[in-house]
């Protein structure tokens, strides 16, 4: 029990900190999802599962509302596991820790798995309340939705009984969502040459700090993609020092994220020094004209070991080159609803798989059209690239 459960709504946080304690990335959702059933079982609510593993709970209107419209609340039970370069926390074992920091609830160098985790929380704190008068009362749980949707999508037919769905994976209290924006997974995968390293050194070039965020709801707030970031860091470096070869580069692990980090790993001849304080410059740079957006925000080098091979000087600048042309973000914003959102994208994950780099690239659209345009734009754009 952590310290989150001091907090009020007692009987929300006490959920919240339950859920939390019981690991349940996606895929992974069933010892959270069989933990609930259990406990609705304890309490005598009518609960099933069904084939895609989606739970459903019943309980019975208050006294004097058994004629009420029966009404569903929905949650999802999976989260988006990801956690800090260099941590070693296993989502499929380990707890999510949270903690509080000011007004804000926070986990310890993980997602803290709110999206969700909050909502699914008071779906459960409704079902467990004696406090909170209510019609015929359904609670839906569905399985991985992060990563596709797949418990909604095959939700068993005719299984609700209620005519009002509540959905609580939403953002904002006392606002209610009208839509919602389709996603396409776009995949990037760039054919790299390589070469024997006859390099003198290897640096490793890491960004990190950044604040990261939820690829659809914050891709509106300005906060900056780590590997967007890194590619422009590299094209910098690419002016203005000697030649060096790219040996790795990666960022990001979770498609729907906003990546925090990125590294690659430099190959060059000549001054250590040189690329050391080209680097502290941009740091410096970067901290500056990022100050508001990202806070935290980190860049350095440091040893690590000589790899074998390289990309050769033309895979490294068609790399750098296509990394920093990628679009990314707010495409465009709706003619209809003023300040939402039409269509965007984000680059979630990159990383060197031998002679590949491969990128994982999330685009979204409340209109079809909107989400074939961005499409076809990356398209174009690695055309370009060969």
């Amino acid at each position: 029990m952590s310290e989150i459960t001091t907090l009020q709504p007692q009987l929300l946080w006490k959920w919240f900190d339950q859920i939390c304690a019981i690991p349940h990335p996606s895929h992974h959702e069933d010892e959270l999802a069989n933990f609930i059933v259990n406990w609705a079982k304890e309490k005598q609510f009518f609960v099933e599962r069904d084939d895609a593993g989606n739970v459903l709970i019943r309980k019975p209107a208050t006294a004097g509302m058994e004629n009420r419209t029966p009404v569903a609340l929905q949650a999802h039970l999976d989260m988006v596991p990801q956690a800090n370069e260099g941590n070693p926390h296993d989502f499929t074992q380990d707890p999510i820790r949270p903690y509080i920091d000011g007004d804000w609830v926070k986990a310890q160098g993980t997602t803290l798995g709110a999206d969700n985790g909050i909502g699914l929380a008071s779906a459960l704190a409704v079902l467990e309340s004696d406090d909170v008068a209510h019609p015929p009362l359904e609670v839906l749980l569905t399985m991985t939705e992060e990563t596709g949707m797949d418990g909604a999508l095959n939700l068993r037919r005719n299984w609700l009984q209620s005519e009002i769905l509540i959905n609580t994976d939403t953002e904002e209290i006392g606002e209610i969502y009208i839509g919602c924006a389709g996603g396409i997974n776009a995949n990037l995968e760039l054919p790299i040459e390589r070469e024997n390293n006859a390099f003198e050194h290897c640096l490793q070039l890491t960004l990190k700090g950044l604040r990261g965020g939820h690829s659809g709801c914050d891709i509106h707030t300005g906060r900056v993609n780590a590997i967007k970031l890194l590619a422009r860091v590299l094209a910098k470096l690419s002016q203005n020092q000697p030649h060096f070869a790219l040996a790795e580069i990666r960022g990001g692990s979770i498609r729907n994220a906003i990546p925090r980090e990125a590294a690659a790993v430099l190959a060059f001849n000549g001054e250590v020094n040189a690329i050391e304080s080209a680097v502290k410059n941009l740091d410096v740079l970067l901290k500056e004209e990022l100050a508001i957006a990202e806070p935290n925000l980190t860049l350095f080098v440091e040893p690590t070991a000589k790899a074998e091979t390289v990309f050769t000087a033309q895979s490294t600048k068609t790399v750098i080159h296509l990394l920093n042309a990628l679009p990314n973000g707010v495409i465009r914003n709706s003619d209809v609803i003023k300040n939402v959102v039409e269509s965007s994208l984000s680059i979630g994950v990159l990383k060197t798989e031998g002679d590949k780099v491969k990128g994982t690239i999330l685009v979204r659209s409340l209109i079809e059209s909107g989400k074939a345009y961005v499409t076809e734009l990356l398209s174009s754009v690695a055309a370009l690239a060969g």
